[in-house]
């Protein structure tokens, strides 16, 4: 089959299926949530514990009384990003999760909790170089963060899959509805969440979590997972491997901060 044909046959499939795979070009299902992505690159020195104190006392218990129940944070243990944070928000309140910082500015509770990371004199004293945040959808087939029990050893397994056209990302987001969900089940990968990317860098992208025990555990769910028969059955479909539908993967391995609800 030519790959003029083979592409545009795959175009029109993506299309028609997009509704059922969950993408951020489907229309919302009901209880759909949304998720806001936030990192916090540190400053050396006192960034660390001033930054835990602001999520413990102030961030974290505001969100749980605006309605935000189940906030994830991390830190970077490996590689360039560190020291770095990650704060995990989901709501179904699309309007809330996106007016956020406006709303935070004018609670009273939360601004006397949040000194001194609120208003650090200058830029020599913030806790923090910068923060970013993202915008995610949650996939149809996984509608809700789904958190481990935070009682017992954790870590966690951050990806993010970057396409280089939304024709591909669409075939991406579907080959998880059509198999990689019950394969990550069978292997002992633990799911937490799964999200379109709608706002933030590298679009068009999903980002994944996956939760283990320790890094032994992750190498054997990943070892399981890649020798699975459904998956390389579903890698070798031609509708997903007829070209590389993936163009960047960004994996980080996080571990959550003491007072993490995740």
């Amino acid at each position: 089959m030519q790959r003029r044909t083979f592409l545009k046959s795959a175009l029109t499939a993506s299309v028609a299926s997009a509704a059922s795979a969950g993408t951020a070009l489907a229309q919302p299902s009901g209880g759909r949530e949304y998720y806001q992505l936030r990192k916090y690159h540190l400053s050396r020195g006192t960034g660390s514990a001033m930054t835990e104190k602001y999520f413990r006392d102030a961030l974290i218990p505001t969100l749980n009384r605006m309605g935000m129940k189940t906030i994830g944070a991390f830190s970077v243990n490996y590689g360039p990003e560190t020291p770095t944070y990650y704060l995990l928000i989901p709501s179904s309140d699309l309007f809330t999760l996106t007016n956020l910082d406006l709303l935070l500015a004018k609670d009273e509770t939360f601004l006397k909790a949040a000194e001194p990371f609120w208003s650090s004199p200058g830029k020599d004293a913030s806790p923090f170089v910068d923060a970013e945040s993202s915008l995610l959808a949650a996939f149809d087939g996984w509608p809700h963060i789904t958190p481990p029990d935070t009682k017992q050893k954790r870590i966690f397994h951050l990806r993010t899959y970057v396409s280089s056209t939304y024709g591909d990302h669409v075939r991406k987001v579907e080959m998880f509805h059509h198999g990689e969900f019950k394969i990550f089940q069978e292997s002992g990968c633990g799911q937490v969440f799964y999200g379109d990317l709608l706002i933030g860098r590298q679009l068009p992208s999903l980002t994944y979590m996956l939760t283990f025990p320790d890094l032994a555990a992750l190498e054997k769910g990943w070892a399981g997972f890649l020798s699975h028969p459904e998956w390389k059955k579903l890698a070798a479909d031609p509708r997903y491997a007829f070209e590389p539908i993936v163009t960047n993967i960004d994996s980080l391995i996080l571990n959550p901060l003491p007072f993490s609800q995740v």
